[in-house]
């Protein structure tokens, strides 16, 4: 009576899937065909079942089976409940049959995959009882042929990993129940698993003997078939059952075999990767992993063997294969070291082969080795006072050859194995890796880190775990750290005299610059241990470093790049200057001298001359911030020298802004007394300047005044570099603070505590709102129609905010430097005038925003000093005309911290009128520009993009991004109202309790004093 009916409906399926395929269909014709399946799916469950069912028979073409597993596959895993017991038992009996449909020799792979997912899903969904009932036959299957052994390796692979893997639609019951059912099956699985590997893989080996090579390649499908499935028994099935059943002798044989060996590898680490659980067998477990450790250090020692000898002829092929070993030998180490240590001549065994990795030529095979000396050699970390104790000469060797120190093994781990030699090669590779693979750095002896390197982080992370694995080492062996990083400087110099020296060179020196900062401030920088370390040691160091420091001072490099990089090698010894403040005259002077023997050009486009003057006067914040309070009896004499520098106009103002900068870092390691004094005397003339009622009149009285400003660039960048300094000294000043941003609106010091800048607040912020204010008003109507074009063309986005936008890092060209790297004196030659006014109030935005959010932290001291109304006109007055950005960097900036930090009885003055206009606009605004996104398929935003070469698509990537970033900014808003530290006042809904919610609701007014959201 079906029949009929559901060979039309099977015959309509075919129809839709046909046309949902076909790339001829016309949109309407593939949306309706895709549509009627949905509705097929979503229709009568028998319907659907029976639909399905004929769309998997063998007469029809491989896609529309394909598509009917699909659907069977979506019956059973979403609507499986809506079948009677009967119905599911018949379903499944259906399911079964169906093995037998796709053993064909020529049956495609897909369909059999799809056919063992099929069967798997209803098992799982039927449980234990129909597993058992199954067991025995598809036992009984495998023994016919290789095609249906396959087919039954895929079943057993299946099961196994919807477990493994996380299902939601696998409840946790079901799920243990169906583990349990396959643990009680491990003893007829796992040697079913095993005697298949072995009957195939001898049948595929004797069928290619004799020229047979579709049944070999028949056989040897069925054996990659059993190791994929027993890769998924090896997460879960006891690591001792693997063992028993012979499959960890079974995949060690495979390793020898190009076709199977990346499988087998791939068992051996997932089971490395795991550790011995508290109840299982001891001795057996640690049987079987170091069954595993020899059988991988045989086919590794072969691997490196050739490879040292005879590197030509491993392809890549090997090397790959060479790379799962060593990734399976890091998780062995990493997992279960302890197996290893029980026996000393087989660790010194697996550290020598370990460090032939990172020695290796291979960048992939080293990145390997590297993970795996970051974790063991982090062990005995907590240990490490106690390998100082006999300085750097301890050897492993002394005290491995007695048979007693397991004790001794397990509080210091691999370092009691680890010798000096081991130390330094590490150091010696890790220095010469610290480049990156590029036109100007290569290395015959070494394959650098390149880009072409797939799963592996980006060169700045990789580079990272180098310098925390170099730290490690330095930590734990100062001196041999010292020494290496003192060799390797050496080498990277070379002719020391040399006036000019090649890229390459310049990247090897940037590479060891970073070694040695890595090394100084493991050994120096705020380490209580170096206190402790004995006076050999200390006097073994001061001599290695006082060496290289002389050295440094002795140089006599005047070419831009490398006065730069000579700063950088002398504020990576601020550490070491901290504990030998003897040598911190000298270093002061040869940073000026280095920054005056830089000429002040304005005519170079490159910048270079200017940028490295800036980085030489950034060492010394660096050496201020490492060095503490060795710099205090040297601040008179930088202070003149600053001064005559000035007065003689070799001195810019960005430069001026970075030295008065290290100032404030060294006054903060001297107490709050200095640092008012240090605050006091830089800010004097800039008060002079900054209050005068003639630029603010002139300027500051409407935008049209601030337009007028444009036409004096040196005036401008006067004001930018005023503001860019209040920022600094808020932000260098006062008590260090914890990194933990306070949730409650309370001060970050003790009572009574004044920060030192708070005195000041009152002439700083009143210019700088008017300044705000005016910058606003140029977005909005009738200032914004009657600007110039260039004025017009300076509100759009630079280039660096639309390569920040895009995710781009290309290098900015001519005429397109921020303002914020301090290089921007005045209009340079060539500069056109838009992006010079483009850069300034970009960099006038930032570092305004910045003062004001800086300053709210101060708490009371800003928001009782700040006139709440004046910030409010500044701020919200014309917000409705602000673009994304703007409006965001305003939230991000000011609006949060005022949040965080305004005082409780303040919050109406304040929060709530800044609030209640900036949330009236964003929600109108995102409103607008979510609905044309959903509706239109681009976001409507008020941002002026800029040009972008005509790329429409650009221009939409980025309107995206500037919309999803203010709706997670305004959020991060609403997020900082209903913080629990705003909120004190306010109970929990456990505290409100079930009971009578209307009148705890009620009881809730009286709580609203208290908490800012009431």
């Amino acid at each position: 009576m079906a029949a009929d009916p559901a060979a039309a409906a099977a015959a309509s399926a075919v129809a839709a899937i046909s046309a949902v395929m076909d790339w001829r269909s016309s949109p309407d014709a593939r949306a309706a065909a895709f549509a009627y399946l949905e509705s097929v799916k979503s229709g009568d469950i028998r319907a659907l079942a029976s639909t399905s069912f004929l769309l998997v028979q063998k007469d029809q073409a491989s896609e529309i089976r394909l598509h009917g597993f699909k659907m069977l596959q979506h019956l059973v895993r979403l609507r499986w409940e809506e079948l009677s017991a009967a119905e599911r038992n018949e379903f499944a009996n259906l399911t079964i049959n169906l093995i037998s449909d796709v053993v064909g020799p020529h049956e495609v792979w897909a369909l059999k995959s799809q056919t063992a997912a099929l069967v798997a899903e209803v098992v799982r969904r039927e449980g234990v009882a129909l597993w058992n009932t199954l067991l025995p036959s598809i036992v009984s299957l495998s023994n016919s042929g290789p095609i249906e052994a396959e087919l039954v390796t895929m079943i057993l692979r299946w099961l196994p990993e919807d477990i493994t893997v996380h299902n939601e639609d696998l409840e946790g019951d079901r799920r243990r129940s169906l583990l349990r059912g396959l643990t009680e099956s491990l003893p007829q699985i796992l040697p079913l698993l095993y005697s298949l590997l072995e009957k195939h893989f001898v049948a595929a080996l004797s069928e290619h003997s004799k020229q047979q090579i579709d049944l070999a390649k028949q056989h040897a499908g069925t054996v990659t078939a059993v190791l994929n499935a027993v890769n998924a028994y090896a997460e879960w099935a006891p690591v001792t059952d693997l063992a028993k059943h012979g499959l960890i002798h079974g995949c060690g044989s495979l390793l020898s075999y190009s076709d199977f060996r990346l499988h087998a590898c791939e068992f051996f680490k997932v089971i490395c990767q795991r550790k011995r659980l508290v109840d299982v067998a001891v001795a057996e477990y640690d049987a079987a992993i170091c069954n595993i450790f020899q059988v991988l250090m045989n086919i590794s020692q072969q691997f490196l063997t050739r490879s040292g000898m005879q590197p030509s002829s491993i392809d890549e092929s090997e090397y790959e294969f060479a790379t799962c070993v060593c990734e399976t030998m890091v998780a062995l180490g990493s997992s279960n070291m302890q197996c290893i240590l029980a026996d000393g001549a087989r660790t010194f065994q697996f550290l020598k082969q370990m460090l032939e990795y990172y020695q290796h030529y291979k960048i992939a095979l080293h990145f390997q080795s590297l993970l795996f000396w970051l974790v063991v050699l982090r062990e005995p970390s907590k240990a490490k006072s106690v390998a100082r104790v006999s300085g750097d000469n301890f050897t492993a060797g002394n005290s491995a050859s007695t048979g007693d120190l397991s004790t001794e093994k397990e509080k210091k781990g691999v370092s009691l194995f680890v010798t000096d030699e081991i130390y330094s090669t590490i150091l010696d590779v890790s220095f010469k890796r610290m480049l990156k693979n590029s036109g100007s750095a290569s290395s015959g002896l070494l394959e650098l880190w390149s880009e072409e390197l797939e799963g592996k982080s980006d060169f700045c992370n990789y580079r990272t775990k180098l310098l925390d694995l170099i730290k490690v080492i330095a930590s734990q062996r100062p001196v041999i750290a010292a020494a290496s990083i003192v060799q390797r400087i050496n080498v990277v110099f070379g002719d020391a005299n040399q006036a000019t020296k090649s890229p390459r060179d310049l990247d090897a020196m940037e590479g060891a610059q970073l070694g040695l900062e890595a090394v100084v401030s493991a050994i120096f920088d705020g380490s209580a241990d170096y206190g402790k370390t004995d006076l050999e040691m200390k006097s073994q160091l001061h001599k290695i470093f006082e060496g290289i420091l002389q050295q440094l001072l002795s140089l006599k490099w005047t070419e831009p790049n490398l006065a730069v990089i000579h700063g950088h090698y002398l504020d990576a010894l601020g550490p070491f200057l901290r504990h030998y403040p003897d040598a911190v005259a000298s270093v002061v002077n040869k940073l000026f001298e280095l920054l005056t023997s830089l000429p002040i050009t304005f005519q170079d486009p490159s910048n270079n001359s200017r940028l490295a003057r800036l980085q030489i006067c950034s060492s010394f914040i660096r050496i201020s911030r490492a060095a503490d309070k060795a710099l205090l009896p040297h601040m008179k004499n930088i202070a003149d020298t600053m001064a005559y520098l000035q007065g003689e106009g070799r001195l810019l103002r960005g430069e001026h802004n970075h030295l008065c900068e290290a100032f404030l870092v060294m006054a903060s390691s001297a107490g709050i007394q200095q640092q008012q004094e240090v605050l006091a005397w830089l800010l004097e003339p800039l008060n002079k300047m900054w209050t005068q009622v003639e630029w603010q009149t002139a300027y500051l009285s409407d935008p049209t005044g601030l337009t007028n400003m444009f036409a004096d660039s040196q005036f401008m960048w006067s004001i930018y570099h005023t503001v860019t300094f209040f920022e600094k000294a808020l932000k260098r000043s006062g008590i260090k603070k914890s990194t933990t941003t306070p949730q409650a609106p309370t001060t970050t010091a003790a009572p009574g505590y004044l920060h030192p800048i708070s005195s000041h607040l009152a002439w700083i912020l009143p210019p700088l709102l008017r300044l705000l204010r005016c910058i606003h008003a140029l977005w909005a109507e009738p200032f914004a129609q009657s600007q110039t074009g260039e004025i017009k063309a300076a509100k759009s986005m630079t280039v660096a905010e639309q390569a920040s936008l895009l995710g781009e890092t290309g290098k900015l060209t001519k005429g397109q430097v921020a303002p914020a790297d301090g290089l921007l004196e005045v209009q340079r030659d060539g500069e056109s005038k838009e992006n010079n006014i483009k850069n300034w109030l970009r960099g006038i935005r930032d570092s305004g925003y910045n003062v004001l959010g800086l300053a709210a932290t101060l708490g009371e001291a800003f928001f009782r000093c700040a006139e709440a109304s004046s910030v409010t006109l500044a701020l919200m007055e014309n917000v409705q005309v602000m673009e994304f950005r703007h409006l965001r960097q305003l939230i991000h900036l000011v609006i949060i911290p005022f949040v965080k930090y305004c005082p409780a009885d303040l919050w109406q003055v304040w929060l709530g009128n800044l609030l209640q206009p900036l949330f009236v606009h964003c929600q109108q605004a995102l409103h607008y520009s979510w609905s044309s996104l959903l509706h239109e398929g681009r976001a409507k935003v008020p941002d002026s993009i800029g040009n972008l070469s005509g790329s429409e698509l650009k221009a939409e990537v980025m309107e995206e991004k500037l919309l999803r970033d203010l709706t997670r900014e305004v959020c991060s808003v609403l997020w900082a109202l209903a913080s629990p530290g705003l909120n004190s006042g306010l109970p929990s809904l456990e505290q409100l309790g079930p009971s009578n919610r209307m009148d705890s609701l009620k009881n809730l007014e009286s709580f609203a004093s208290s908490s800012l959201t009431g």
